[in-house]
């Protein structure tokens, strides 16, 4: 009566395995039959009630039972995964001969690149990098820089105030007083940074823009040391054939100033509309550091001398890159910002 059994158990096993449609339903069957519950494992719970003849009788013969059923759900896995695989392949087929899919890549922005290049050759010099705060006080955007209450320069109409004495700082200068103030001479830093004045846009201007500063201290520093250092850096970065001029200026920090210019980059110095028809382009201040400012600063102008510089990136950008208008820096066009 029970080999009669477990012969239908097995049979009917088998059907159901090579019935089974996937992995799911193959899972359903080895439950059924090989579970804790499952109809294999009550028939061996049910051993000991077997007389000691039919026992070993009975054992053998689910054990072979529960072997074959365990060997051909095995098989039909196999089966199953060789199936799948050659359905999704079908499915996932591959076309070589068509084009791939463009992958759109970012790239440096023009101010950023100028500012990464600028420094490069500033360090080649022997210069190191000093950054500070955006939001500044007054003190060092102006007092410690030679430009006391009543200038021209703190009226709210050319600086963008916070507080009284908190500012946007309008210049990364700010930077050569902060240093200064900590460390000894001899120093030589540039000072990368934004800043931010009440300017109107044009081609020319933006209420915020990129500068960078520079500052050399030491003994017997001179004029010639200024000159010959913004050559250097002009005719290395704008080319050989650059061309540059220097003007007097003024400026309460330095003492004496000028205001260097560069042959402009659109007319090659015939004139137009960018330089104004004047054949140049101011693209930056300098000068010999006042004897106030090392005062400030704790630093003996009698023993000191130094020099400061000061540029803007958008301007040495325009000049590298040929570009004719200064808002294109700030639009985020794709079509513009591609070409670099």
């Amino acid at each position: 009566m029970m080999e009669e059994q477990i012969s239908k158990i097995a049979k009917q096993a088998k059907e159901e395995i090579i019935n089974s449609k996937d992995a799911n339903s193959l899972n359903e069957v080895r439950i059924k039959y090989l579970g804790k519950k499952g109809e294999i494992t009550s028939i061996l719970r049910g051993m000991g009630s077997l007389t000691p003849e039919q026992r070993p009788v009975i054992g053998e013969m689910i054990n072979k039972v529960r072997d074959e059923i365990e060997t051909a759900i095995k098989n039909a896995e196999k089966e199953i995964k060789n199936r799948e695989l050659i359905n999704n392949l079908s499915k996932e087929k591959i076309d070589v001969t068509m084009p791939a899919k463009k992958q759109e890549l970012g790239s440096i922005h023009p101010i950023t690149k100028v500012i990464d290049e600028v420094k490069e050759i500033f360090i080649g010099l022997g210069y190191r990098i000093a950054e500070g705060p955006e939001v500044e006080f007054a003190e060092y955007n102006f007092d410690k820089l030679n430009t006391p209450k009543g200038h021209p320069a703190r009226d709210i109409q050319d600086t963008m105030y916070i507080t009284d004495d908190i500012l946007l700082r309008s210049q990364t200068s700010t930077m050569q007083a902060r240093v200064m103030e900590n460390q000894k001479p001899p120093i030589k830093i540039i000072c990368p940074g934004t800043v931010y004045r009440a300017d109107s846009v044009d081609a020319t201007h933006s209420p915020i823009f990129h500068q960078i500063e520079g500052l050399v201290v030491d003994k017997k520093i001179t004029m010639a040391d200024l000159k010959g250092t913004l050559e250097a850096f002009t005719k290395t970065y704008l080319g050989e054939d650059t061309k540059i001029r220097f003007r007097p200026h003024h400026f309460p920090f330095t003492e004496p100033s000028a205001e260097v210019d560069v042959s402009c980059f659109v007319c090659k110095g015939k004139g137009c509309n960018v330089c104004k028809g004047e054949g140049w382009i101011e693209i930056l201040g300098c000068g010999m550091v006042h004897p106030n400012v090392f005062k400030f600063c704790k630093i003996n102008p009698k023993e000191y001398t130094g020099f400061a510089f000061g540029f803007g990136v958008e301007r040495i950008a325009m000049a590298k890159y040929g570009i004719n208008d200064m808002r294109l820096l700030y639009e985020n066009d794709i079509r513009f910002l591609k070409q670099f």
